[in-house]
């Protein structure tokens, strides 16, 4: 349950509709008060203008003739006058008192229970419901008081917050439902995405999400997924392929210790002493480099095949592989070898150079050529050998894992197919890169090129 409750919750529509409706119902509020006050502050300057005015008229008409008669004066005034001019109590929406200077009342629109107060401001007069607005005029030895009703103002307001009480509700209700309409409707692609995926497993890494047609981010993670879901399947193909062939290798060790077993239980005597043991012994070996170099290769494909980064000296590790080479009684010719500097594993890279010297070793007929060397930014290596070279058609696939260009011969020397591929791996996880060409010398010619002391890619 609080996985349901926390899925609903945690709805993309729900949350993009809940902050669409909180931030339009926080701006309409802000903007409804704003209208209000707005409102009442334009009604009350109109209110206040036409009090300056009926003021300034009364004042000029001292001014001009002396004191206005007692009752209503002017247009403004005609309104209601009948019944409200001497009554104190039903005092009309305008009224004007005219004060000497001890602010005795001398003129007045009608009879009021007391004078207005002489000052700009507003006040309360006895028998009506609604505060009045005072502006007053001075005028010879005279004050005139003009007092307006803000009836109309209240009114005018409270006939506007009803309409917005019931308007923003509406609206906030529109705009809920339209945002939760285009949020489901772009979701729409994600949503078809998301049950292509569900679908997805191990055996049918085959299977795409549909792309939409429009350029836009659901767009571009269709594509992000499809690429991924082509590297899963290339690495499964791999991953397949690579454990058939581990099988098949290692099936032919067994079966040739099996067969040797067999023969000497039964036919004993058969076999020259010490032949059985031998031939095991040789099998042994060979299956034990085949999974050191499996083990290797799958440390490479999960990255793990580089433990420290330091500066390595690539001539002395042919140097070092020369050594040996020559103890074996073989022809290594390394004049051609210069200091030579990497950033890198140093047993990663011992691997990449034996296992090109071991490649030239068995296809040699008498020579192997060594030769190391910086040029720029660049570092390199090469190994070379006078045997029969490599066709230039099989170039491309020759650092393929399990790939022999000779099996017969590749088996009898003990080859197994996964050095070059090591020796690619170990080089591209170094940032550089491997080719193979024509030597000088007759057969193939591996150059292996590194940054000169870059950092490992890891």
């Amino acid at each position: 349950m609080a996985d349901r409750g926390g899925t609903a919750w945690g709805s993309v529509r729900l949350r993009t509709t809940a902050a669409a409706v909180v931030v339009v119902a926080v701006a309409l509020l802000l903007g409804a008060v704003l209208l209000v006050s707005q409102l009442r502050d334009s009604l009350r300057d109109g209110l206040e203008t036409a009090a300056e005015q009926r003021a300034s008229e009364l004042a000029d008409e001292i001014e001009r003739s002396g004191l206005p008669a007692p009752g209503p004066t002017g247009e403004d005034d005609d309104e209601g006058a009948d019944e409200g001019a001497d009554d104190p109590d039903d005092p009309d929406e305008l009224v004007w008192q005219v004060l000497d200077e001890s602010g005795a009342v001398v003129r007045a629109s009608q009879p009021l229970a007391g004078p207005l107060p002489a000052e700009d401001t507003e006040t309360s007069l006895p028998g009506s419901d609604h505060r009045y607005l005072v502006v007053t005029e001075d005028a010879e030895d005279y004050e005139v008081v003009v007092a307006v009703s803000t009836e109309d103002v209240a009114d005018s307001t409270a006939a506007l917050v009803p309409l917005l009480l019931v308007g923003l509700p509406l609206v906030l209700l529109v705009v809920g439902a339209t945002t939760w309409l285009v949020v489901t409707w772009a979701l729409r692609p994600v949503e078809r995405i998301r049950r292509e995926v569900d679908e997805i497993t191990g055996d049918r890494l085959d299977r795409r999400v549909p792309e939409p047609r429009s350029r836009d981010e659901i767009h571009r993670l269709a594509l992000t997924m499809n690429r991924m879901l082509e590297r899963l399947e290339g690495a499964r193909r791999r991953q397949q392929q690579f454990v058939g062939d581990a099988s098949h290798e290692l099936r032919s060790p067994l079966a040739g210790m099996r067969q040797t077993a067999e023969v000497a239980r039964a036919h004993p005597g058969a076999l020259p002493e010490g032949e059985l043991a031998d031939a095991v012994l040789e099998e042994t070996d060979r299956m034990q480099r085949l999974v050191e170099q499996l083990l290797l290769l799958t440390r490479a494909d999960e990255g793990a095949v580089l433990t420290q980064s330091r500066e390595v000296d690539l001539d002395d590790l042919l140097l070092s592989e020369a050594t040996r080479v020559r103890r074996a009684g073989r022809t290594v010719d390394t004049s051609n070898i210069g200091p030579t500097r990497v950033r890198g594993d140093a047993a990663a890279l011992g691997q990449v150079v034996r296992n090109l010297v071991d490649n030239a070793i068995r296809h040699a007929n008498g020579t192997v050529l060594l030769s190391a060397g910086t040029q720029g930014a660049e570092a390199w290596l090469t190994v070379e050998d006078d045997g029969p070279g490599v066709p230039a058609s099989d170039r491309g696939r020759i650092f393929e894992r399990f790939v022999r260009l000779d099996e017969a011969r590749a088996r009898d020397a003990g080859g197994s197919g996964l050095g070059l591929a090591i020796v690619e791996e170990i080089v591209r996880i170094h940032g550089g890169r491997v080719a193979v060409s024509d030597s000088a010398l007759g057969g193939a010619r591996f150059v292996v090129r590194l940054p000169a002391e870059a950092t490992v890619a890891t």
